[in-house]
């Protein structure tokens, strides 16, 4: 994927110095919903049962109740000890940050709305967030009350080693995955299916499913446009579709040996994620996203 640096500003917070630090714990993220579930480290089959961190009550993230919790705990850097070795990956998720939000600022524009901008956060081992506290294994999440996009950047290396699913435009997608959820929160969708999911618990999962492929589908439109401006290269498209699959949620039951058991899915299975990205990426209309409406997933 072509990008260039831009200018660091506020709205990226660089939080990797500051390690650990969970204070409450997990308890304080309400669970039902990225991601990446928005989702990505990533959940797992518990997990499976209700990650709420990628779309709203806690976030919208790849997912939050991963029982593996194995992510590495990558050294802290930079500051005083030397050199940022990151720097570059985090000047990528800079870029991403406000490309992806510069397209939907047009967008809303077009529809005769507001739009507000996230906030990204990257941060190491443990990150505390208005949704409570979180540690790198719930993966990147979107946390509707503060209105932020989470990130350890250990979960790209993840994404890439233990999902099979290298290359920018797959870290692209997770990017693009989470700010969808921030896209769902600014029209009001997120707060509808927490009330519908309070009025009739049995449609929960469903519920979170339909939201989690529909910012799949945010996340595609905003990849057309990048292709519609010849930002994209050869296997770059590829990239975002085998990510999209890699997190589907009979993918991570069937790597965590359990039984693929879709009335437990939160996220939607990898044909799903990857079948919906697509459709926004073919379409580049955020209509096309209906997911709500469809009939079949």
């Amino acid at each position: 994927m072509k990008w260039k640096r831009v200018q660091r500003d506020g709205g990226l917070r660089d939080q990797r110095s500051a390690g650990g630090g969970l204070g409450g714990g997990l308890g304080g993220l309400p669970m039902g919903k990225m991601g990446i579930p928005a989702i990505l480290v990533i959940v797992v089959v518990v997990l499976l049962g209700g990650g709420d961190l990628l779309s709203g009550g806690g976030g919208g993230g790849f997912d939050i109740n991963s029982p593996l919790n194995q992510m590495p705990q990558a050294q802290q850097t930079g500051g005083p000890q030397g050199p940022d070795p990151e720097t570059n990956q985090v000047d990528f998720v800079n870029f991403l940050r406000v490309d992806i939000q510069d397209f939907w600022q047009q967008e809303f524009q077009a529809a005769g709305r507001s739009y507000r901008n996230a906030d990204v956060t990257l941060f190491r081992q443990g990150v505390q967030t208005g949704c409570g506290g979180a540690s790198s294994a719930v993966g990147p999440f979107y946390c509707p009350a503060d209105q932020t996009v989470y990130l350890d950047l250990g979960f790209f290396a993840e994404l890439s080693r233990r999902f099979g699913a290298p290359g920018d435009f797959a870290q692209a997608y997770v990017v693009a995955h989470e700010l969808g959820h921030h896209v769902q929160n600014l029209l009001g969708i997120e707060r509808q299916v927490r009330a519908e999911q309070q009025q009739d618990p049995s449609k929960q999962n469903e519920l979170s499913v339909r939201m989690e492929l529909q910012a799949d589908c945010f996340a595609g439109v905003w990849g057309h446009s990048v292709e519609q401006r010849g930002m994209l290269e050869r296997g770059d498209l590829e990239e975002a579709l085998t990510a999209a699959a890699s997190v589907g949620d009979d993918r991570i039951q069937q790597a965590a040996n359990a039984r693929v058991d879709q009335e437990t899915w939160t996220h939607g299975s990898a044909e799903e994620r990857a079948r919906w990205f697509r459709a926004g990426f073919d379409r580049g209309d955020p209509n096309a996203c209906d997911t709500f409406s469809a009939s079949s997933l």
